[in-house]
């Protein structure tokens, strides 16, 4: 499970990170509000935890731009915030748990691996694997990234597996919704992916299980 860990407390930051390593996860450190948007655009995370007092930019505004861009990153808020009202903000903009400092780091590990481990069932295809609740995708064990519309169409497919999605449903996910621009997408994810996607003339479009 890869893991951003935003928290400017070194320290902290620090000895967080190693206690979830020896529990298995992978974590990428951050201090500044900032590096996150930088991080998250090369690579799609797992999970974000995010303190709130941070500096360049608080953990609100970041969950909030990274939700607007249609980044659905499962996210939980550390921070020394005790008020019901910036509680209740932290879930209004998307934050699926919040934990209050100080905790013990056991404490966190019990929530992540209640709240979303075993809530994951992978996907593996060919020399894929998919997590649908991310929608993290590892090819020969290495991290891919797809574009927006590109993921969405490729969840729509690898999800119904043996089964035909209507193409009217694929083709709402495209920005310009049209036949030939599903047909492009459709072909450059069989190119980034070398996986075959199925036409069923008339209907709609499939991924086989060999």
């Amino acid at each position: 499970m890869e893991i951003l860990l935003l928290e400017d407390d070194r320290i902290l930051c620090e000895s967080l990170s190693e206690y979830l390593k020896t529990e298995g996860f992978s974590v990428d450190m951050l201090h500044r509000g900032e590096e996150v948007f930088e991080h998250t655009f090369d690579k799609k995370y797992d999970l974000y935890i995010l303190d709130i007092n941070v500096p360049d930019i608080n953990g609100f505004d970041i969950l909030k731009a990274l939700k607007e861009s249609g980044d659905d990153t499962p996210a939980i808020f550390i921070t020394a915030l005790t008020d019901m009202a910036s509680l209740a903000k932290g879930f209004d903009i998307g934050a699926d748990d919040y934990i209050k400092k100080p905790f013990d780091p056991e404490e966190l590990v019990i929530r992540i691996k209640s709240h979303y481990l075993e809530k994951n069932e992978l996907i593996y295809y060919q020399d894929l694997v998919y997590d649908p609740h991310s929608k993290h995708l590892r090819q020969d064990g290495k991290t891919v990234g797809l574009g927006t519309i590109q993921l969405k169409l490729f969840h729509a497919l690898i999800t119904h597996i043996d089964k035909i999605v209507d193409r009217y449903t694929l083709m709402d996910m495209l920005e310009q919704p049209n036949v030939n621009a599903l047909r492009v997408n459709l072909a450059k994810l069989k190119s980034r992916l070398g996986i075959e996607i199925k036409n069923v003339r008339g209907q709609g479009y499939m991924i086989e299980r060999e």
